[in-house]
């Protein structure tokens, strides 16, 4: 493989902590129960706006509005709390050191940029992209097709690893490969269901894999 493309939330970074703290306070910001936090970690992969109707119960509206509002007031200022890479992604990252590395990710692009740089991951990718860019989000193919373009790969020589089924879709539509690990945010089982060109249970197993 000459490019990785990595997924964040759940791939690149345990991030569910903070986004469930965030989406608890919007709850109770707006008088509503908050939920359990493995509830709301099974919410995360396709964006704030679906995170937020998920757990509001509401696609648009006043309230829905709010939730939106105050949810990304409280997740800019706590989005690294307890944020970090998985154990031995690091090692992943400098593994892999000659080839093209990119983030592609549902997450809102401003938040995605603030994490990476704050977690001084920001300098070992060529190229970023995340949501609200003007791309259709995953599973669209467009981020990954982008992403491609930029950097002049040929796709066969692309793989995209990720967590969650909108990863495997996006890059099937886009005609690139696809590895899903099992320790991230998406069902491990249904994961394995969908049948990926590669399965790792371990950021561990990431190492070597794409030679």
């Amino acid at each position: 493989m000459d490019l990785l493309i990595f997924d964040l939330d759940g791939t690149l970074c345990d991030t569910k902590e903070d986004i469930a703290t965030s989406v608890n306070n919007t709850l109770s910001e707006l008088g509503l129960p908050e939920k359990p936090r493995e509830l709301i970690f099974t919410y995360v992969g396709s964006g704030v706006r679906r995170l937020i109707q998920q757990a509001v119960g509401e696609e648009s509206g006043e309230r829905f509005d709010r939730a939106i509002e105050v949810f990304r007031r409280h997740y800019m200022d706590h989005l690294l709390d307890s944020t970090l890479p998985y154990p031995g992604m690091e090692e992943v990252l400098d593994h892999y050191q000659g080839k093209k590395k990119a983030v592609v990710t549902n997450k809102p692009i401003h938040y995605t940029e603030r994490i990476l740089k704050g977690l001084g991951l920001d300098t070992r990718f060529d190229l970023i992209v995340g949501g609200e860019n003007g791309l259709p989000l995953k599973p669209a193919p467009d981020m990954i097709l982008y992403v491609v373009d930029r950097l002049n790969i040929l796709k066969d020589r692309c793989v995209m690893i990720g967590d969650g089924m909108n990863d495997i879709l996006a890059s099937r539509t886009a005609g690139v490969r696809v590895c899903a690990v099992g320790y991230g945010l998406g069902g491990s089982d249904e994961l394995r269901e969908a049948k990926p060109d590669f399965f790792c249970d371990t950021p561990g197993e990431l190492l070597c894999r794409f030679e």
